[in-house]
């Protein structure tokens, strides 16, 4: 399974959303493949339904998803158990991989 990391140059978290995935893949011990996909235009931010920088896909699905309409280029906050940040921590992440392992599992 790959996992689909979006950002844009200007945002400062990606980097640190890109090792706490890392980190939560490799506690729940998943193979899973990180594809780092870097958005450049906001034409490009509409068409892979961009939530902002950093975000987490998986065919297309965002982890967190939100109803939008529209899309651009900006930075996305989560509100983790420590207040807003720029990622989410390795814990939401571990979660939200459990989750959708049940998910495909169950589906199978």
């Amino acid at each position: 399974m790959t996992i689909n990391l979006l950002y844009f140059d200007g945002c400062p978290s990606w980097k640190t959303a890109l090792t706490n995935l890392q980190f939560a893949l490799k506690k729940e011990q998943l193979d899973y493949s990180i594809n780092p996909i870097r958005i450049l235009t906001d034409q490009e931010a509409a068409t892979a339904k961009f939530l902002g920088s950093p975000s987490f896909q998986i065919d297309g699905k965002d982890f967190w998803p939100e109803n939008r309409t529209t899309y651009s280029m900006n930075c996305r906050v989560y509100k983790t158990p420590s207040g807003l940040k720029g990622w989410p921590t390795v814990e939401m992440l571990r979660k939200k991989l459990i989750d959708i392992r049940k998910d495909k599992e169950i589906a199978k």
